[in-house]
């Protein structure tokens, strides 16, 4: 303790405190992620199944369906997404993954009632996310019961409305179903992702991109040479994923692999690219797994990997759309375990590659000015 002097210390803090003044990145991911971040999943992680897309098919059209129409859609559990003329497009709806949940009313619903007969509406629930289609199924059950004990005011006496949900893709409503194509999309992008800022920004502290620069070599080659080694890990890591997905868990691709290799791979470029661009802004390590975590953790939890987007807040879903793997969920359940094609899936499709478009041509515009 005798040669312990306190200036010493405020000095080394002092000094300490102007070194992150001037590390601008660190400096903001410190200060202002916590802030973002608690206003993101205060807001949006949220286990409660609330406002699932509804479609919905009133094949009888009259008073009394209609009040069966308005008990689902006034409820806060079912959004009204939209009423179709035919129950394809109900199935259709489904199977694109618009929709969750289809309300199909048939035609003689009213003249059964009258009749004092039961009469039975059919519910479509998609399997492929299991605690929604739980949730849907009970909620459907729910607020048809409460509709019988309206029909007594309405002086209806009748059997009542019988609801009858039908489990599609995923009948015995397994979560590994849902999970593990959620968990290859994570892997393809945390470990490309991680992979690729890591070992750019490792070159730039070891001095020896400079060094490539000073050889003949062209930034587009460097760029290319310096990313084809992760597209054969990435390729590596999702075959081998896969197969392990059958072998262990037993969940194989119920639609064209051919298909889903196309589109991982787009994903798999795109991630790359995320990849080079936090290597680009970060000027070491610590940064770069910074600017990572920063951009993993809400991709993960917004996404709908773990949580319903449907119960999130409009903003909320709309800051998830951003993220390509928000739309590359859609297509691996949709192709995984719908076993649907491309043409179901042009929506999430279209979003994909219009993202990673964009985030490509900003990386390499960043990247090669930052070589220049």
């Amino acid at each position: 303790m005798k040669n312990f002097k306190l200036y010493r210390i405020l000095t080394v803090t002092k000094k300490e405190f102007i070194h992150i003044r001037r590390d601008k990145p660190s400096l903001f991911i410190s200060l202002l992620m916590p802030v973002v971040m608690l206003m993101i999943f205060g807001f949006a992680v949220n286990s409660d199944v609330n406002n699932v897309d509804l479609t919905i098919y009133d094949g009888a059209n009259t008073e009394l369906s209609r009040a069966l129409v308005e008990s689902y859609t006034q409820s806060d559990y079912f959004n009204d997404y939209s009423r179709v003329s035919s129950v394809v497009l109900v199935e259709n709806l489904i199977k694109s993954g618009s929709v969750k949940v289809g309300l199909i009313i048939p035609p003689d619903f009213s003249k059964k009632l009258n009749r004092n007969e039961a009469s039975e509406i059919q519910i479509l629930v998609d399997g492929s996310d299991p605690t929604i289609a739980r949730t849907a199924v009970n909620y459907a059950v729910m607020i048809s019961n409460h509709y019988n004990l309206k029909l007594k005011p309405m002086s209806v006496s009748s059997s009542g409305v019988a609801a009858s949900p039908m489990v599609l893709y995923n009948p015995t409503l397994e979560s590994a179903k849902f999970n593990i194509p959620g968990v290859v999309g994570l892997i393809l992008q945390n470990i490309t992702i991680i992979l690729t800022a890591l070992a750019m920004v490792r070159e730039k502290e070891l001095g020896t991109i400079e060094q490539l620069i000073m050889t003949p070599i062209t930034s587009l080659e460097l760029i290319l040479g310096k990313l084809i080694p992760y597209i054969v890990i990435g390729c590596y890591d999702f075959i081998i994923v896969m197969i392990l997905s059958k072998m262990i868990f037993g969940i194989s691709v119920a639609g064209n692999f051919t298909e889903l290799a196309l589109l991982g791979f787009i994903f798999l470029v795109g991630a790359l690219a995320m990849g080079m661009l936090i290597s680009t802004v970060a000027r070491n390590q610590a940064q770069a797994i910074q600017g990572t975590m920063a951009f993993l953790l809400p991709s993960v939890l917004l996404s709908g990997f773990m949580f319903p987007r449907e119960s999130m807040p409009k903003i909320i879903q709309w800051l998830s759309a951003t993220f390509p793997i928000t739309h590359f969920l859609v297509i691996l359940r949709g192709i995984i375990v719908k076993g649907v094609d491309i043409s179901y899936l042009w929506s999430s499709t279209i979003a994909m590659i219009l993202i990673i478009t964009i985030l490509i041509t900003v990386t390499a515009i960043k990247f090669t000015k930052k070589l220049d």
